[in-house]
């Protein structure tokens, strides 16, 4: 995406984490590109890792912890309106496997944006919310930055072979958690 090398390029570390911090909150940014194109600035010597890592570190943990207040606050209104069976359904999953949730769901496009939503919902603790979120926040950012950094110029092309497996490989794990919660579900 040339828009996006050009506009991390010109604005470097606030751009990172601005871009990083609304793309958690809200869908429409494309929170992955943005870190394969700054491994990839990094690679060029445009930026440099400890500063990239933090910046987009922090841009990560203040959207999730954004999205969590306003969770936490009750802007899941729009939750609430579902019928309550399937409010029930979804706090039960996230009583049970929130922590993992909000760990390996930055991977997940769509996940990250509602994971902390629902944690604020369900009034996860903000310690345990913290320790799962900041950690996979971590692991998820040092993952794409080192993705363009190793794969530099070439991530489109790798892309490419990767995304039909990951969407397989993803709608997997999905059928797989919600076969099992089902089959280890309270009678």
């Amino acid at each position: 995406m040339p828009w996006a090398e050009h506009f991390v390029a010109q604005y470097g570390y606030v751009a990172i984490f601005c871009l990083l911090m609304l793309g958690i909150v809200g869908p429409l940014i494309p929170d992955e590109t943005i870190l394969i194109v700054a491994g990839i600035l990094i690679r060029r010597g445009t930026l440099h890792w400890p500063q990239t890592l933090g910046v987009a570190f922090a841009g990560s943990v203040c959207g999730i912890t954004l999205s969590y207040l306003l969770g936490r606050a009750g802007l899941g209104f729009v939750m609430r309106r579902a019928p309550a069976k399937y409010l029930d359904l979804v706090r039960d999953y996230f009583m049970r496997y929130g922590n993992w949730t909000l760990s390996f769901g930055y991977f997940i496009v769509g996940v990250r944006h509602f994971t902390a939503l629902v944690a604020g919902l369900s009034k996860m603790p903000v310690a345990r919310f913290a320790v799962y979120a900041y950690s996979g926040g971590f692991f998820w950012v040092a993952t794409f930055l080192a993705l363009g950094y190793f794969l530099g110029d070439q991530w489109e092309r790798w892309a490419r072979y990767l995304q039909g497996g990951f969407i397989v490989a993803a709608a997997g794990v999905v059928i797989a958690v919600v076969v099992w919660t089902r089959l280890h579900r309270k009678p």
